[in-house]
C-alpha cells in the first residue's frame, strides 16, 4: 500500500525514525544498516514495507530497494518474523545476507543473534534458489570466493585469532577487493587484527 515515504526527518534512532510527510508523522522501524545510510540532512526518502496484522499496522523503512527485497524474502521463510529479519539486516548488510544465503554459508547466518542452526538451514534452503535467480548470481564464482575466504579464516585460526574476530576483518577486506588470493587476504587481515 505504501511503497515509499519522502519527507522531513523529525526523529532518528538506531531502531526507528519518524518522517513527516505533509503534516503527518510516520513511525518507521529500521535496521542498523538503514540507520548508518541515513543522510544528515532532514529531507529523506525511505522505501517501505507495511506489515498488517490483526492488532497492528507496522511500517518498516529501508534506505534502498535491495534491502527491502531481502527483508521481504526473509519474511517468506517459515519461522522468520519481521523482528528477526530486521535483526539479520542489522547484524549484516543486505549484500552479506544475500551472499551468505547464495553460497550456503550456514555459519554466517547462524552467527546472528537469535538464529539457530535449524533456522539458518531453513533460510538457506528456502531462499538460495530465489536469490540466485533474482540476483542472477553465478554459483561457481561464489563458491571459489567462499573457499578462498574459508582457507584464509582457517589459517588465521591456526595463528591464534578467533573466528568471529577474523571473519569481520576478512569480510571487510573481500568487500574492498574480492579478487585477492588466500595469501593476500591473510596479509591484509594480519595488518588489521
Amino acid at each position: 500500500m505504501i511503497t515509499h515515504l519522502k519527507g522531513k526527518l523529525v526523529e532518528k534512532n538506531p531502531t526507528y525514525v519518524v518522517v513527516e510527510c505533509n503534516g503527518v508523522g510516520y513511525f518507521l522501524n529500521i535496521s542498523l544498516h538503514t540507520f548508518s545510510q541515513l543522510p544528515s540532512e532532514e529531507n529523506i526518502q525511505l522505501f517501505t514495507h507495511l506489515q498488517v496484522k490483526e492488532d497492528s499496522h507496522t511500517l518498516f523503512g529501508f534506505s534502498d530497494k535491495a534491502e527491502r527485497e531481502i527483508f521481504r524474502l526473509l519474511l517468506s521463510v517459515s519461522g522468520i518474523g519481521a523482528s528477526t529479519a530486521r535483526t539479520m539486516l542489522s547484524s549484516l548488510n543486505p549484500a552479506q545476507v544475500r551472499d551468505a544465503i547464495a553460497s550456503g554459508d550456514v555459519a554466517t547466518i547462524q552467527g546472528i543473534k537469535g538464529i539457530g542452526a535449524k533456522t539458518a538451514q531453513r533460510v538457506i534452503l528456502d531462499l538460495k534458489d530465489k536469490i540466485l535467480k533474482v540476483y542472477d548470481i553465478d554459483e561457481v564464482s561464489l563458491q571459489s570466493n567462499n573457499t578462498t575466504k574459508e582457507e584464509a579464516l582457517s589459517a588465521l585460526e591456526v595463528l591464534g585469532y578467533t573466528r568471529r574476530q577474523s571473519e569481520k576483518v576478512v569480510e571487510r577486506i573481500l568487500s574492498q577487493d574480492s579478487s585477492l588470493s588466500v595469501e593476500g587476504i591473510i596479509k591484509s587481515a594480519l595488518k588489521n587484527l
